[in-house]
């Protein structure tokens, strides 16, 4: 793991609880724009695995970092790479 991803990770985690709020006191197109992050985090979270896979990650090993089982981390992604 890179010295800086920690810190990174942490940063993300701060400004989307902060987007939540700033949603929470904003309008309609605020929490629309927060809803969007949604798909945003899963094409990151997609391509995070991809990557893994590509570096020769087992499925179990990401099974483990996502906290599933290796079945539930293949059906969930393992349809990117031959989509």
């Amino acid at each position: 793991m890179s010295v800086e991803t920690p810190e990174y990770m942490a940063m993300l985690r701060r400004m989307i609880k902060a987007g939540g709020r700033r949603a929470a006191d904003g309008d309609e197109p605020e929490l629309r724009a927060l809803i969007e992050l949604s798909g945003v985090l899963d094409e990151a979270i997609g391509a995070a695995v991809d990557g893994q896979r590509e570096l020769g990650r087992s499925w179990a090993a990401i099974a483990a970092a996502t906290g599933t089982s290796r079945q539930a981390a293949q059906q969930r992604w393992g349809r990117r790479a031959t989509a």
